[in-house]
């Protein structure tokens, strides 16, 4: 099943698609066209985000660093966020901004002191994260900070929330950017430093992880540089495809 979160009437809910014409079913049971939603991140108010750096070898390679275990992981705030077919806003100074297209895990049942051979059994389902960076901004690939990973709206998330059900192996996704139609990056999970099961085991010894928890696993090679005005698609088999739209910052 893939849901979603989407306004309606003034109010967040969830809907689940219910059929190939992209038909949303509510609650309620009213149907709407998916092209007529405004999307929102499908996220859990008040949940945890765990963000990944490093985490994919090819892309430890390219950045000609070495792979580094443990992980490293830092939390995002909520102000991070945005719903699919949204915008985000590139600041003037950003030329060298570019997108991460990643496999995000959501915690399904609380987890605290878990083995990776229990882990998966814990996710409740998958989405989509394009998780900008700014690399101006960077002051330690190994301490991302404030500027880089927590600027308003520089995740887009979405557009589905899929059961862990429906993902036999989640290690075994192709993982893809476009922008403008171009093909700017492209890898598989299969490439992780420290796999989904992995992360969750390791983060569950530090703290309890909470149903809605979410994970945003690492990103595979490719550095493309965005400007204002590009499309940008993240894709990742059998979750779907993530659209944003970069614009200018607006003049104060």
């Amino acid at each position: 099943m893939k849901r979603a979160r989407i306004a309606h009437h003034g109010s967040a809910v969830w809907a689940e698609l219910v059929d190939q014409d992209n038909t949303l079913r509510l609650g309620n049971g009213e149907t709407i066209p998916a092209a007529d939603a405004h999307w929102l991140a499908p996220v859990t108010p008040g949940a945890s985000i765990f963000a990944l750096g490093l985490n994919y070898a090819d892309h430890v390679k390219e950045l000609g660093f070495k792979t580094k275990e443990p992980p490293l992981i830092f939390l995002k705030g909520m102000n991070t966020l945005a719903g699919h077919r949204g915008t985000t806003v590139r600041p003037d100074d950003a030329n060298q901004m570019h997108p991460e297209c990643e496999l995000v895990a959501i915690i399904g049942k609380p987890a605290r002191h878990v083995t990776a051979d229990q882990a998966l059994d814990l996710v409740g389902g998958y989405t989509i994260a394009c998780d900008y960076a700014i690399r101006e901004y960077l002051e330690n690939y190994y301490r991302p900070n404030l500027r880089v990973k927590n600027r308003d709206g520089t995740t887009p998330l979405g557009p589905w929330i899929v059961d862990a059900a429906d993902i036999s192996d989640p290690q075994a996704l192709r993982l893809r950017t476009l922008v403008n139609g171009n093909t700017v990056q492209e890898g598989t999970t299969q490439d992780m430093v420290l796999d989904v099961a992995g992360l969750i085991a390791y983060l569950s010894q530090t703290m309890t992880l909470l149903p809605g928890d979410m994970i945003l696993t690492g990103t595979p090679q490719g550095v493309h540089f965005c400007a204002a005005g590009d499309e940008v698609i993240c894709e990742i088999e059998g979750i779907g495809r993530l659209s944003n739209r970069l614009i200018a910052e607006p003049k104060p």
